[in-house]
């Protein structure tokens, strides 16, 4: 299985709001890579695997942080691949600060910036692998088939709660 995504993230304890990505991605059957690369602690070693991640088979870096959460722009700085950011609920501000960060970028250098936390998290694997659907129609099909399994189970619940409320 190739690994077109890879997720970086600025410390393990981050890995836990990262659960629901790694799910949808094995759902979807998309390999993926994961390191613990800080652009503050390991600078140089997070910028070498940006630069070699299109040489790698890599199609879209995902960048995990909280607080400073400058991890996504570093990323983007050395890259030429899609970025997306994804603030890491953490620290005093519960995420809002590393949302800051990583949305505002500098006019050249983009990143995609995704929500706080889990949710953010399992958009920007889902976004990812829609990135990577674009060159692969096996992938897209099993994202439309995701999709309308998703569907079909909001339609159950719909059904099930007009006949609890009678509506």
């Amino acid at each position: 299985m190739t690994k077109p995504i890879a997720f970086l993230l600025g410390s393990d304890s981050d890995l836990p709001q990262l659960e629901g990505a790694f799910d949808a991605l094995r759902q979807l059957e998309i390999g993926f890579h994961v390191r613990v690369l800080s652009a503050h602690r390991t600078p140089a070693e997070a910028c070498a695997f940006a630069r070699d991640a299109e040489t790698a088979g890599i199609k879209v870096l995902i960048g995990v942080a909280g607080m400073a959460a400058h991890l996504a722009g570093a990323l983007a700085a050395h890259s030429n691949l899609p970025v997306l950011g994804v603030p890491a609920e953490t620290g005093p501000l519960r995420g809002a600060d590393a949302l800051l960060s990583t949305v505002m970028m500098p006019p050249g250098i983009p990143v995609g910036t995704l929500g706080i936390g889990s949710a953010g998290a399992r958009n920007a694997a889902l976004l990812a692998a829609r990135i990577v659907a674009l060159g692969d129609p096996k992938l897209a099909e099993r994202l439309r088939t995701a999709r309308e399994l998703d569907r079909r189970k909001t339609l159950e619940k719909d059904s099930k709660v007009r006949q609890q409320f009678d509506c």
